[in-house]
């Protein structure tokens, strides 16, 4: 049975639609069988990956009703070994809709439980909030990758997410873990990137992925040719980034199956 791992943060801008799509690539590169879950009605997984967002009728949305329908949501990626459920138009309004049904908040883990056996990874791409998408999301999920960038409120509203992994494991989804938190954007020649490096990690100790990510114009112009870093900039230091986050997540599985408890109590 594949691992579902939700990338979230309710902060927007954060790097994590850019974390999804390239650690996917690089997971399916690295011989695994890898599903993105767009969940985003913003789409950004869909187009970064090379699919019109704008023609694409249909997302997860109608899988939630019937997860009889999954398999035939699935698009094979450019990239051999990756494959996508796109965002589509009936996602935007998803949120509302999911309200009024019976088990609203499992709805997702019902959609995706025909899917785990055929691939080694579902990446979520969660919308930039903490709303039912999201919820679902985690409690579909087997562990939550937080991409935090390297910025002055980088801990800003974190505490308020941890609190929320902590609810959803305690009443929805008991599995559920911490894969790790992401350092992104990290700009080198500036104090502050190092600086917030730092705290993030005094703070979250043990948490943190060894890797980080660099501010990078490549990582930045890929999404608008429609392509992963590993297919735009290969020798790029982006691309260098998140081949080594795809060599760590695939060494902490091996170890503990991704099994970090996550922190409520963050210091902001």
């Amino acid at each position: 049975m594949g691992d579902v791992i939700a990338c979230a943060n309710q902060k927007g801008g954060v790097g994590k639609t850019t974390t999804v799509i390239n650690l996917a690539a690089y997971l399916a590169l690295a011989g695994q069988r890898v599903l993105v879950v767009d969940l985003d009605p913003q789409g950004n997984a869909t187009s970064g990956l090379g699919f019109d967002r704008q023609a694409s009728a249909s997302s997860i949305y109608p899988a939630l009703v019937e997860p009889s329908i999954v398999r035939s949501l699935v698009q094979p990626s450019q990239v051999e070994g990756l494959w996508l459920i796109p965002s589509g138009r009936d996602l935007a309004g998803a949120e509302v809709e999911l309200v009024a049904l019976s088990q609203r908040e499992r709805k997702l883990h019902a959609a995706l439980a025909p899917l785990r056996d055929d691939y080694d990874f579902i990446v979520l791409d969660c919308p930039p909030a903490v709303g039912l998408l999201t919820v679902n999301a985690l409690t579909a999920a087997d562990a939550v990758l937080v991409p935090i960038q390297c910025e002055y409120y980088a801990l800003e509203g974190l505490g308020q997410l941890l609190a929320t992994i902590d609810l959803v494991r305690d009443n929805l989804n008991p599995r559920l873990r911490l894969a790790g938190v992401l350092l992104t954007m990290y700009d080198a020649r500036t104090t502050l990137s190092a600086d917030v490096a730092a705290e993030v990690r005094r703070h979250l100790d043990g948490s943190v992925f060894d890797t980080i990510v660099p501010r990078s114009v490549r990582l930045a112009e890929a999404p608008s040719y429609g392509r992963p870093i590993a297919r735009y900039s290969p020798e790029s230091r982006g691309a260098q980034a998140y081949e080594a986050l795809a060599d760590e997540v695939l060494r902490r599985r091996s170890s503990s199956r991704a099994v970090i408890a996550p922190s409520a109590a963050v210091d902001a």
